[in-house]
């Protein structure tokens, strides 16, 4: 019983074995045998088939374990990932490009942001600079407009002049000579003239003689004192202007008492380019004191 059990044992084993051997070897069988079959075949019929029974070349050779087999073999995987690894090559390519593409566009704009930046530094320099021009000139144009107002004035006040000093000559005896006193006025006066313009002197001599007797003698008396002036101080002749008025009374005295004294008066009269010389003169000495 026992052997007759082990023999029955042993032999559902080799059944097992066989059906296993024969389920992997008919598909085997069936795969290499198919090229050889195939030349058997009608021509009309192959031609007829052709096109449906091609498979994709890569499906054609795969076989049974290329289906089946999660274990695939190399060539198979590498057949299926060749597409793959070209696909992700171009993609490598086109994102290279990209990144050059990216990298010169943003270059030049780079480049053109510097160059657009140079040219509003240029032009906000050259905006300050006539900025400044203009204010400089309007500074110009207002000492101009403000000189041609003080010529202005000027001009107008050349036919105006007022009355400075004044000082008397008095003459003894009714003769046309000058006292060391008479002298020493008149250089005075010739001396706070020295370099001075817009200025005249009036001079009023009188006499204490009536009628032609009277404007002769007051005359001679102004005549001297003129030639004093010009001869030994250089005061131009125009500057002086002399009026004999005999024993005729004059602003100062009150009444109607003519004139008792043989003298000539002495006006120093300036006009408005005497002024503004004044002010010129304050103005640069103040400068020299300054620190």
């Amino acid at each position: 019983m026992k052997s007759n059990a082990a023999n029955s044992i042993l032999i559902s084993r080799q059944l097992a074995i066989f059906l296993l051997a024969s389920a992997i070897g008919i598909p085997v069988l069936a795969q290499d045998a198919q090229p050889a079959a195939l030349p058997q075949d009608n021509p009309s019929s192959m031609a007829q088939q052709q096109p449906l029974a091609s498979p994709s070349p890569s499906a054609a050779k795969e076989g049974f374990w290329g289906r089946v087999n999660p274990f695939a073999r190399k060539k198979w995987v590498k057949r299926q990932t060749d597409p793959i690894n070209d696909r992700l090559g171009e993609l490598d390519q086109v994102n290279a490009k990209n990144a050059r593409d990216i990298q010169d566009v943003d270059s030049r704009a780079q480049a053109g942001i510097r160059r657009v930046q140079s040219r509003a530094d240029a032009a906000n320099q050259a905006a300050l600079a006539a900025d400044a021009r203009a204010r400089q000139a309007g500074t110009t144009a207002q000492g101009a407009a403000g000189h041609v107002d003080e010529l202005n004035g000027t001009v107008n006040g050349l036919d105006q002049f007022q009355q400075v000093t004044e000082t008397e000559v008095v003459f003894h005896g009714g003769q046309p000579i000058l006292s060391a006193e008479a002298r020493r006025r008149l250089d005075k006066l010739a001396g706070s003239l020295s370099g001075q313009h817009g200025y005249i002197l009036e001079m009023e001599a009188r006499s204490p003689l009536s009628g032609s007797a009277g404007i002769q003698s007051s005359a001679r008396l102004g005549e001297a004192v003129k030639r004093y002036l010009v001869t030994r101080h250089e005061i131009p002749v125009y500057r002086l202007h002399t009026v004999a008025l005999g024993n005729a009374r004059g602003e100062e005295q009150n009444g109607d008492r003519p004139a008792h004294t043989n003298s000539v008066r002495i006006r120093l009269m300036e006009n408005s380019l005497a002024a503004q010389q004044a002010t010129h003169e304050i103005g640069s000495s103040s400068d020299v004191d300054r620190p």
